[in-house]
């Protein structure tokens, strides 16, 4: 049954992965009407917000922007950064509306970050159990009924409900990103109407990743529920 979550949730995973590189190349054909850049873009959200102190990166990889509140960088990767169309612009304005979020303490992104260590932990935890049962040294533990199968099903639970929490928690925070993003790029007036269209429909996409991701998280933490549950029926 595992197999079967994972096996679904990679293929929706890779489709919507897909519609997002198609929606974001197709939009990228288009050049903006007013000729911003998205480092352009970026810069002029960061300072309608009042924020002085973030600095604007161009990195390498292509979907590979994030923003970095460690450091207070806005990452864009080549093409949103130099390109000038309405995807590179939705794209900078969202990951500066991660950066208004931060500069305006915004409670689900700064839960998320909290999280982050734990989300490390996990990801390690979870790496050694799938090990085990995939060299077959912890299947015969999981599938018994003994005080160790108990215990390892419990941290494998733990394990899961970290990274779904960390999953659900980061829909609020994107979603959010996206809205800032979308209100000022209409009310700075820096896309058309149809430009805003497209810029929406773009992070539409890359916000379903997320949802596909928390989905999946949650879908892997009910399962094991369920056979931990199972077992103390018997």
């Amino acid at each position: 049954m595992i197999f079967l979550i994972s096996i679904v949730t990679m293929l929706v995973s890779m489709f919507v992965s897909w519609q997002l590189k198609s929606k974001f190349a197709q939009y990228s054909q288009i050049p903006l009407a007013g000729g911003m850049s998205g480092a352009e873009a970026a810069a002029k959200m960061l300072r309608d917000n009042n924020i002085f102190d973030v600095r604007i990166t161009a990195v390498e990889g292509q979907l590979t922007d994030h923003y970095n509140p460690a450091d207070k960088t806005v990452n864009l990767s080549q093409d949103v950064y130099y390109g000038r169309s309405a995807a590179a612009v939705a794209v900078a304005s969202h990951e500066c509306g991660h950066a208004v979020q931060h500069a305006t303490s915004y409670g689900p992104l700064q839960m998320r970050s909290a999280l982050v260590p734990v989300v490390s932990i996990c990801g390690n935890v979870l790496q050694v159990l799938n090990m085990l049962i995939l060299f077959g040294v912890g299947y015969s533990i999981f599938q018994g009924h003994g005080a160790m199968g108990n215990i390892l099903l419990l941290v494998l639970i733990g394990a899961n409900a970290g990274l779904a929490l960390f999953s659900t928690i980061t829909l609020p925070v994107e979603f959010d990103a996206s809205r800032r993003a979308l209100v000022w790029m209409e009310n700075s007036g820096v896309v058309t109407q149809r430009e805003h269209d497209m810029a929406k429909d773009a992070l539409k996409w890359a916000a379903m990743t997320y949802v596909v991701a928390a989905i999946g998280a949650l879908a892997q933490l009910a399962y094991w529920i369920f056979v931990f549950m199972g077992r103390r029926d018997d």
